[in-house]
């Protein structure tokens, strides 16, 4: 049966029209204005609704296999449904780690089989993420999104000399985490003024931005595609713009949380604890700018889901990590384009445009593509409510915020995966 999305403002191409969408085996058929409604349709009405391209987030964690009671491919798809985000691609730190054909194997067949949306594995960049021997990436290449060692830095240039080689030979990207160890000093917030009024042991900015320096010079010399995960200094943004005025192929990401809040806006819970951390007002405004300007060309959630028992335990003890599928599209619309710090065009480039031109994933809405939509009341208000995710996780700095921008349906190649009930 084909579907008719009806009475829609749909987003295509940067540009917002009243249009109809028919859609036949799971690709777009039809886009023009008053589609007329057949009994043979499967038709939804969608007045007063935005309809945008799905959005895609490349940095997440569905932690299975290994790590199920945090979250699932199930689970966390199903999150991601419910946020608009119609592709993800999912982070390495596994078990096991997918840095062999027959690890990565045992994730792609979970995928296949539960997944709600499109889900691109990473694999590793060196055995068991250890950082000390190349993973086998040509065996890996062709079934991953990039290589990455995110959730730990790999310490050793000379690896990360040898993984960019490879990497440009492969033709993939390298996607970094970026964390100098021997700088951590046992820190788990933010080195700043929160940290000093509390008597909290702080990670200091160098351990982001110091492995950021180096590896923009390999890839700089090498001639490979490197992306880097999670920025959060206003170092990390300068050294960036600097490379790319240069010419090296570097791409990197934020996520909301860096966007919205500064380290003097923590509480001392779970839910504000994440790795990096949430930095100063100085860094905070450095990423916007970023944002703004080009620098920064995704926003990625870094979505990290832990049981309730590992996320109870105050800032000094619980695990890194918060959940974001949910809520970044509206919180992002909240807190960036209703105040007019950037248009809703920007905010599509940085959720779904960009992440085409970069790793090649995504949809835009055009007859032919793939029905990977995501339709939203931008005018519906509402509050943020971790008892109301699909994941498996809970922890959210978001949570009591009042947001705009509710997500009422989700396709992917057609099919409905997520819907609001009326």
């Amino acid at each position: 049966m084909k579907t008719l999305l009806k009475g829609g403002s749909i987003f295509s191409h940067g540009k917002i029209s009243k249009q109809d969408i028919l859609i036949d085996k799971g690709v777009i058929v039809q886009i023009s204005p008053d589609i007329p409604v057949s009994e043979s349709y499967n038709t939804i009405i969608l007045n007063d609704i935005h309809i945008f391209p799905g959005f895609v987030d490349v940095h997440t964690h569905l932690r299975e296999p290994g790590f199920s009671y945090k979250e699932t491919i199930a689970t966390g798809t199903a999150a991601a449904a419910h946020g608009g985000i119609t592709s993800i691609c999912a982070m390495p730190n596994l078990n096991p780690v997918p840095d062999c054909r027959k690890s990565l194997d045992e994730q792609l067949k979970i995928i296949k089989k539960d997944a709600l949306v499109n889900v691109y594995p990473y694999a590793a960049i060196t055995v068991n993420e250890h950082g000390q021997k190349l993973a086998e990436m040509e065996q890996t290449a062709k079934y991953a999104i990039a290589f990455s060692d995110d959730g730990r830095g790999v310490q050793d240039e000379n690896i990360m000399r040898q993984a960019m080689t490879k990497a440009k030979s492969l033709g993939k990207i390298i996607a970094a985490h970026c964390e100098e160890n021997s700088l951590l000093n046992g820190g788990y917030i933010h080195k700043g003024e929160y940290a000093a009024l509390h008597s909290h042991k702080g990670i200091c900015s160098e351990s982001e931005w110091v492995p950021i320096k180096r590896d923009i010079a390999l890839a700089e010399e090498i001639g490979c595609s490197y992306h880097i995960c999670h920025i959060s200094t206003k170092e990390s943004v300068e050294l960036i713009r600097q490379a790319k005025s240069r010419g090296v192929k570097v791409t990197c990401e934020t996520a909301p949380h860096y966007l919205c809040f500064n380290d003097m806006d923590l509480i001392d819970e779970g839910r504000f604890k994440m790795n990096p951390p949430i930095r100063s007002e100085a860094d905070r405004r450095a990423l916007i700018e970023g944002v703004k300007d080009g620098t920064i060309d995704l926003i990625a959630t870094d979505h990290a889901p832990h049981s309730a028992e590992e996320k109870s335990k105050g800032l000094q003890k619980s695990a890194m990590g918060v959940v974001g599928l949910e809520t970044s599209f509206a919180v992002m619309y909240t807190k960036l384009v209703k105040p007019g710090i950037i248009s809703l065009k920007k905010l599509v480039e940085l959720m779904n445009s960009n992440a085409r031109k970069i790793f090649g994933i995504g949809t835009e809405i055009e007859i032919g593509q793939p029905a990977d939509l995501a339709a939203f009341d931008l005018n519906e208000k509402y509050t943020v409510n971790p008892d109301d995710f699909l994941s498996k996780g809970r922890a959210t700095p978001f949570e009591g915020l009042q947001v705009y921008g509710k997500c009422k349906l989700c396709l992917v190649g057609g099919k409905t995966v997520w819907q609001e009930k009326k």
